[in-house]
């Protein structure tokens, strides 16, 4: 399917889970909504759970699409501009991601299986922030910058503004504190300025 067909498929998906929920997500639901045949929804998802890493894909290449090389400016200043436009390209699925978020604690077993797909897209965000380091510290960046990303879900599942102020102040105040834990670790230089890491980080 083409990029496009993703993204229209994609939309579908989360339709089907603001109206039924996960539990009620069928692949006979995601047909009739989408308008693609069984036969080919049975080709691209043996199951269903390879709709959500179509999810993951999709907004990773939305972030990734509109990255410009050689940004200049803070690390930290990138990140908050990789996780912002990440929930830029989620918005207009909101009411499906939120109905997602309230039915994931009934299920452990799909949180556990989603954790290593988070981290694969975090290390795409550091890439995307030009975040640079060896692999063992790039591991630690991505599991911390997860962190902050799921608290800045947290506070985006509140937010009911229009400019997202509210989310912007969360992130904001994670990021600080990523940053303050950062140096405590030695993941960051211990004379960087407050942010998650420094516009270089290996030695």
């Amino acid at each position: 399917m083409s990029e496009t067909n993703d993204d229209a498929l994609i939309a579908a998906l989360w339709r089907v889970i603001a109206a039924h929920g996960w539990p009620g997500l069928t692949m006979g639901r995601l047909a009739g909504e989408s308008g693609v045949p069984m036969a080919t929804l049975r080709e691209r998802f043996p199951c269903r759970l390879d709709a959500l890493v179509l999810h993951g894909r999709t907004i990773d290449r939305a972030v990734l699409a509109g990255t410009i090389a050689g940004q200049g400016g803070a690390a930290r200043d990138r990140l908050f501009d990789v996780l912002m436009r990440r929930l830029d390209a989620m918005q207009p699925h909101r009411a499906g991601i939120l109905r997602f978020v309230r039915d994931l604690p009934r299920d452990p077993g799909l949180a556990a299986w989603l954790a290593p797909h988070l981290a694969q897209s975090m290390r795409w965000m550091l890439d995307a922030a030009e975040i640079e380091a060896d692999a063992g510290r790039r591991r630690l960046l991505a599991l911390g910058l997860a962190g902050v990303w799921l608290g800045t879900l947290r506070a985006w599942a509140e937010d009911e503004s229009e400019d997202l102020g509210h989310t912007m102040a969360a992130l904001d105040r994670l990021l600080d504190r990523a940053g303050q834990i950062g140096r405590t670790f030695r993941l960051v230089p211990d004379d960087a300025p407050p942010q998650m890491v420094a516009d270089t980080v290996d030695d």
